[in-house]
């Protein structure tokens, strides 16, 4: 190890906070991401990717399609239109179902997502429990059972009840539609406003989050349509077409990446939550009574997708639903540990036949597959998984982004991105700009980038040009120096360890390749 890590992942809000504010600095001081508009003042929620950026969000969203279409013989994707028939939305359930539960605050004028409160109420609760069992953990060791003590420290479970009673409470209020439940819960678990610190606050509305415009040449005769809030519904609308041109034999699967848009109530932490957003989403059609085989197999899948980024186990844990969605028969999330906290990242679920279903009866065309085994026609059943790229490019950023004190007592910031995401995977560094060691860097980036993403950077001393590297999360730094012009070798740097060695120019390629996988 060539140092210890100052930044790090915690539940101290102060600290959380203080990352999260480096994080958003660094995405825009480097290229990452910048606010939409910003030379206007910026438009809220919505957000640009730059030049480093872009290329992060491709490789996540290639990284992801090849694990779902080209991986899975029996998985085909497509890219439906974000504008759809109205009465698509009617069918699904948008149009009547599509609320959030929205309270303000009087005194602070801030608005609030009435069940996020709430949630987040319970995740402190959580979170005072984890704490105690840390420090009996620390206090007798080998000896302790985890188990029995949350089952019976009183003041653990005391955390954990309340946790539990809160959410139990919050999803029976919502289910039967009791927007006056909902603002009492909130008032008897005293809940108090982020900024103003005051209870104060309005009654509990509902709140449609589609965004809706007019399609014609005239606007009194315009139909009105609405940006679509997810990509799904494009996916069932093409059931027949992908089923049919593709012989599609269930089960099978159709995959989709693209934008979605939603009138986000409090559209908050950065790029977490956006009006303007891209999903990645795979609905996976099986036979009725097999869903629940399925669902477990594509938690499996999934949560092996995530971990092969290289990320600790730990910054990630399943969150059941409580509350299950009008098409749900079950539903899971990942979590993945933010600075924020544990947040959703994903979900997996299986929504039995309803989307077909609901489409078959608003269209009037029959949606169902013919199986010859059985000898018989019948509406599949669906099993999602449901990720959002924007979610996954903060957790990718924001758990590689590390302040590094070194053994020679500088510092230095680097961006540990996994390499095989990484928007530039190596820049190619003449030693000085004189006695043929540009012209050698050139021909060197021109032979290797057909197949890699390379950067080539001659300005400033050696030592200023790794470090501009290491903050862009640049995997390898391949160093062009006077040996290179006899022995035909340059030396390459590795991020992490910062280690380096000799290799022929002609091997590059091969080590680039093999360095790359995953």
């Amino acid at each position: 190890m060539h140092g210890i890590l100052l930044i790090l992942p915690s539940n101290k809000e102060s600290m959380s906070e203080d990352i999260f504010k480096k994080i958003i600095s660094h995405a825009k001081e480097y290229g990452y991401i910048f606010q939409s508009s910003e030379i206007y003042d910026g438009l809220s929620a919505v957000y640009d990717y730059g030049q480093y950026g872009s290329e992060l969000k491709n490789n996540i969203r290639n990284y992801w399609w090849k694990s779902m279409v080209q991986h899975h013989e029996n998985i085909v994707g497509i890219d439906a239109a974000i504008f759809m028939h109205p009465t698509t939305w009617k069918a699904s359930g948008h149009v009547d179902a599509f609320n959030d539960p929205m309270i303000d605050n009087k005194d602070s004028k801030k608005r609030y997502r009435a069940d996020v409160l709430i949630e987040d109420y319970a995740e402190k609760q959580r979170q005072k429990a984890e704490k105690e069992i840390t420090k009996a953990k620390k206090r007798f060791g080998d000896d302790f059972d985890e188990k029995l003590y949350r089952e019976t420290n009183p003041r653990v479970k005391g955390y954990l009840d309340k946790a539990d009673e809160a959410i139990d409470k919050m999803v029976k209020s919502l289910e039967a539609d009791d927007l006056a439940a909902v603002k009492q819960l909130i008032e008897d678990l005293e809940i108090a406003c982020p900024i103003s610190g005051s209870r104060n606050w309005t009654d509990v509305r509902q709140f449609n989050l589609m965004f809706d415009t007019k399609m014609g040449s005239l606007s009194e005769g315009a139909d009105k349509i609405f940006l679509r809030p997810e990509t799904a519904q494009g996916i069932f609308v093409n059931f027949l077409n992908v089923m049919k041109t593709g012989r599609m034999k269930v089960p099978f699967g159709i995959a989709q990446t693209g934008k979605a848009f939603r009138n986000e109530i409090v559209a908050r932490q950065f790029i977490f939550r956006m009006r303007e957003f891209e999903q990645m989403e795979m609905q996976f059609f099986v036979k009725p009574g097999t869903e629940m085989e399925w669902f477990e197999f594509w938690k499996e899948q999934r949560m092996e997708w995530h971990k092969k980024m290289g990320f600790p186990e730990s910054k990630y844990r399943w969150h059941d639903h409580d509350k299950l969605a009008h098409y749900a028969n079950a539903a899971t999330d990942i979590e993945f540990e933010f600075p924020f906290g544990f947040k959703e990242l994903e979900g997996i679920h299986s929504r039995t036949d309803f989307d077909l279903g609901a489409h078959q009866k608003y269209s009037g065309k029959k949606l169902q597959y013919f199986d010859p085994e059985l000898n018989e026609n019948y509406v599949p059943y669906v099993v999602e998984t449901s990720i959002g790229l924007d979610r996954t490019f903060l957790a990718v950023f924001s758990h590689s982004l590390q302040d590094e004190k070194l053994d020679d007592g500088s510092e230095r910031t680097v961006l540990r991105l996994p390499k095989f995401l990484a928007p530039i995977k190596a820049a190619i560094l003449p030693l000085v700009k004189k006695d043929g060691m540009p012209e050698m860097a050139r021909r060197i980036f021109d032979d290797l980038k057909n197949d890699f993403m390379l950067q080539y950077d001659e300005k400033d001393a050696i030592g200023r040009r790794y470090r501009r590297q290491d903050a862009i999360g640049t995997p390898f730094c391949i160093t062009v120096d006077n040996e290179s012009l006899s022995d035909n070798a340059v030396t390459i740097r590795e991020r992490d360890s910062m280690k380096q060695e000799r290799i022929a120019i002609d091997k590059l390629a091969a080590y680039l390749f093999e360095q790359l996988k995953y």
